[in-house]
């Protein structure tokens, strides 16, 4: 059992047999591409691999940074500073804190399984925080047993017409014009969430056995693919941008799929650090979870297009598209109460501010 355990914690694949031979330098860091370490193999990694890790930690630094009131600039790494880059902590971002804060764990709002996945489910349609305000501002508290499709269509149809973007640009929503035949994109995803709550969608996945029956139920609904089944449930299923950043950093995967590749980060992620000398300041004890770790990948394949150009990953993207914009608005980081470090956070940001 130890020696199961050990396996598992650093992260050794594939049985007691490694598939390749290595050097015995080779868990440094070495300049040859593609790198291969003892505890990846079978899989081959490039040098973009190494700037994972650097890319995860000085993001991460940059939001305790900006968290603790520092002034500008953050960081002193010039892609970073210039271009807009999510956190390493998906639930860190801007949007995610909203949604966590405003929408998930609303006091003032009803707290059954089918309220709260309706109120989540509508906002990760739009996925956009000035929507949001704009149902709520315009329709009073947002609730399933208030909710009337023909006026969030009309709320959502004059901003529309008005020239307002209603949603982000993070994901593409599908149409949906073919399976529920109305013009509007907004009319359809409705329709669609309509449906959901019809099937009580809600309390199956309540009784969901794991994640994966999760996807599978999100899946099974028209214009959801794997990307947007894996955004609704948080299952480990990588979009284009995460694709492109796994085969940027694995030359080989080693007979690995892109799930497991994920996983052996999320496993790892303490050795990486410290075998780069990195010091990785965790969000208050706890570790990056697969879905950070995913996201990672969709990052840190827009930070290599600057900084490995001469790798390419198979969409063939060049550039870096959004600048980043610093906003001035303070927020003190909130998590879902079941993480429990909101105490540890509300300590921490009142030492901050005391000293300034």
């Amino acid at each position: 059992m130890k020696e199961k355990a050990r396996k598992k914690r650093t992260g050794e694949l594939r049985g007691g047999t490694e598939k390749l031979k290595v050097s015995a330098s080779a868990d440094k860091p070495s300049p040859a591409s593609p790198l291969i370490f003892r505890h990846l193999a079978p899989a081959k990694v490039s040098e973009v691999y190494e700037s994972y890790w650097r890319f995860a930690a000085e993001r991460q630094a940059v939001f305790f940074r900006r968290a603790r009131g520092q002034a500008s600039p953050w960081t002193q790494d010039p892609v970073i500073s210039t271009y807009k880059f999510t956190n390493a902590y998906r639930a860190s971002d801007r949007v995610s804190q909203y949604l966590i804060r405003n929408v998930i764990y609303r006091e003032d709002r009803p707290k059954t399984h089918p309220e709260v996945f309706f109120r989540i489910l509508l906002f990760k349609l739009f996925n956009k925080i000035e929507t949001w305000e704009l149902l709520e501002s315009a329709l009073g508290p947002i609730t399933f047993e208030s909710y009337r499709f023909d006026r969030f269509d009309e709320v959502l149809a004059r901003a529309k017409a008005a020239g307002k973007r209603i949603y982000s640009a993070a994901y593409i929503m599908p149409p949906g014009s073919a399976a529920f035949g109305r013009p509007a994109k907004h009319q359809n995803n409705l329709l669609m969430l309509e449906r959901m709550m019809v099937d009580r969608l809600p309390d199956r996945l309540a009784q969901a056995r794991s994640m994966q029956d999760g996807f599978e139920k999100f899946r099974s609904y028209p214009t959801i693919g794997d990307f947007l089944a894996y955004q609704f449930v948080i299952v480990v299923v990588p979009g284009p941008g995460a694709r492109d950043g796994l085969r940027k950093c694995f030359v080989d995967a080693g007979g690995l799929n892109e799930p497991e590749l994920i996983r052996v980060m999320a496993d790892l992620q303490e050795q990486e650090f410290e075998r780069y000398g990195l010091d990785f300041e965790s969000l208050w004890g706890r570790r990056l979870q697969l879905i950070d770790c995913q996201n990672l990948f969709c990052e840190v394949d827009k930070y290599a297009r600057v900084v490995h150009p001469q790798v390419v990953g198979k969409t063939g993207r060049t550039r870096i598209k959004q600048k980043f914009q610093p906003i001035s608005t303070r927020v003190d980081p909130f998590y879902p109460p079941k993480w429990k470090i909101n105490d540890k956070i509300q300590t921490i940001a009142s030492n901050f501010r005391a000293t300034g």
